[in-house]
């Protein structure tokens, strides 16, 4: 309720982006609901699909190019594998790469899904594809050494 907060804000992200913003927040707490503080599948779930649909308000609203869209993806994107959408999640996290190339969280979330899978030749080559574009990052350096530790088949 600062104004001068406020008027800062809006100048760093934009008033068409910024005013959107607290929806990204709403998804995120949400999402932390789901992952830390639910005890059922079906509470678990409705927290989950609550944090897509906020990411969903700001990914519609907010500009093109606006600064934040990749992480939001990210984020829409590990919310959608874990309620079973594999598919757009996917989408989501590709397009947060095309936007922004360096960013290493979706890289590390497709990397994951893919060892969920038992694809560890496929969550290999994206943790490898995100060391690339993000050299050095500890996150990803991890994944590719932990998968290069499992034989196949296991």
């Amino acid at each position: 309720n600062d104004p001068q907060q406020i008027e800062r804000w809006t100048s760093v992200f934009g008033q068409e982006n910024f005013i959107h913003l607290h929806h990204y927040c709403l998804g995120l707490e949400s999402a932390n609901r789901a992952l830390y503080f639910t005890s059922t599948k079906q509470d678990r779930d409705r927290e989950l699909t609550t944090a897509v649909r906020e990411f969903d308000y700001v990914v519609d609203r907010v500009a093109p190019d606006f600064a934040l869209l990749p992480e939001i993806l990210t984020r829409r994107g590990e919310n959608l594998l874990r309620l079973g959408n594999a598919p757009q999640g996917v989408v989501d996290l590709n397009r947060a790469i095309t936007l922004k190339p360096d960013h290493w969280p979706p890289y590390a979330a497709l990397s994951d899904y893919f060892k969920a899978l038992g694809d560890f030749a496929s969550a290999r080559e994206w943790a490898e594809k995100g060391l690339s574009a993000a050299p050095g990052t500890k996150a990803l350096q991890r994944r590719v050494t932990e998968l290069n530790s499992t034989k196949p088949g296991r």
